[in-house]
């Protein structure tokens, strides 16, 4: 998938006749959740019918985000469901052509509907096809709707379309249906929105070290509780706690199995909040059986620069404040322990299931 920020990287407007234009769908696509892929599979058709790549239009930061910064009411920021990486990531995998990332800023908050549609759908992109959602609003002041939308291309030359919402079970499927669940921590409605258990990736990076300190805390473990570190790129994750969690990417092979573990995704309020990662939201993950064979996969048995994925499987608890070193090392202890129970329950479900099978 190619991606564009902003849309300096398109071609010029006077070359998009010879290239063809494009199918397009605009939207914040947080979650990229069950009715966002319904959306996407149509535009793929429907771009494949007309011969021209699909591309979907995304924003950073979310509207909302800057309009809650420009008022200095950050109650009105949505909780954010995914890290820009893991949108864009998920995407591609609905085979997504192209996708521009417009930065949400003052000048494109005041821009008229007319000017968004006259310079930016058919000037800069070319547009043949635009499909929306049933309560698709842009311009400044949210003043364009689908009627104005399908009244220019009937005036412009470009075809326009819109998705009825998309239910499951009689129930909406939504970002905002999607952010509750995991504010819940109902992780198994959350995998049915999506369609797949909900994760994050990014790369590893440095943290404060302290899980080789709690190895004193720690008696009979060697390395203490040490963790891989990633950061969410956003000030308000939209699930925050301590999960039961797997990890991919860490084997020696791209499809190694992944490996079991329990995260804690948010402030750390246990820590220095002066620390490395400067009090930012982070996804601190420990692995509950690093096999040795995974320690001489890695440079000096260390994982910083590498690309991982974490599925966030089961909520255990919310995060907790620990007075003492002492009282951190026993509460990851019982997570773990936790952590373990759910796993081996797992395993027994699909053992049961699979014997249920053969029967």
């Amino acid at each position: 998938m190619k991606i564009f920020r902003g849309l300096r990287g398109r071609l010029p407007s006077h070359l998009q006749a010879n290239r063809g234009g494009c199918a397009l769908t605009i939207g914040n696509f947080d979650g990229v959740h069950r009715g966002h892929q319904a959306m996407l599979a149509l535009l793929n058709n429907e771009a494949r019918h007309r011969g021209v790549p699909s591309c979907v239009m995304t924003f950073e930061p979310h509207p909302r985000d800057y309009f809650a910064a420009l008022h200095h009411q950050p109650d009105l920021a949505p909780a954010r469901i995914a890290t820009l990486r893991d949108k864009l990531q998920e995407l591609e995998r609905c085979g997504v052509d192209e996708c521009v990332v417009l930065p949400f800023n003052a000048q494109l908050a005041a821009q008229t509907p007319q000017a968004f549609i006259e310079d930016i759908l058919v000037g800069s992109l070319g547009v043949k096809y635009v499909l929306v959602g049933d309560d698709f609003r842009f311009g400044a002041k949210r003043a364009g709707d689908y009627s104005m939308l399908d009244a220019a291309g009937n005036r412009l030359g470009f075809d326009v379309a819109r998705m009825q919402s998309y239910e499951v079970h009689g129930l909406r499927v939504s970002s905002s249906a999607v952010r509750q669940a995991l504010g819940a921590g109902r992780m198994d409605d959350v995998a049915a929105l999506l369609g797949r258990p909900y994760s994050i990736s990014g790369h590893v990076v440095h943290g404060r070290k302290l899980g080789r300190q709690l190895a004193e805390s720690a008696p009979g473990r060697g390395d203490g509780f040490r963790t891989l570190n990633l950061r969410f790129s956003h000030w308000k994750p939209a699930a925050s706690g301590i999960f039961a969690v797997l990890v991919h990417g860490l084997g020696p092979h791209h499809d190694s199995p992944p490996l079991t573990g329990v995260a804690n995704l948010g402030v750390r309020p246990s820590l220095d909040p002066d620390d490395v990662n400067g009090g930012r939201v982070l996804l601190e993950t420990h692995g509950l059986d690093w096999p040795r064979a995974l320690s001489e996969s890695l440079p000096g048995g260390e994982a910083y620069g590498k690309i991982v994925r974490v599925e966030l499987l089961h909520k255990l608890h919310d995060e907790l404040k620990y007075d003492s070193l002492d009282a951190l090392t026993q509460g990851i202890a019982r997570d773990c322990d936790d952590a373990r129970a759910f796993f081996a329950s797992l395993h027994t479900q699909t053992h049961r299931q699979t014997t249920r099978d053969r029967i």
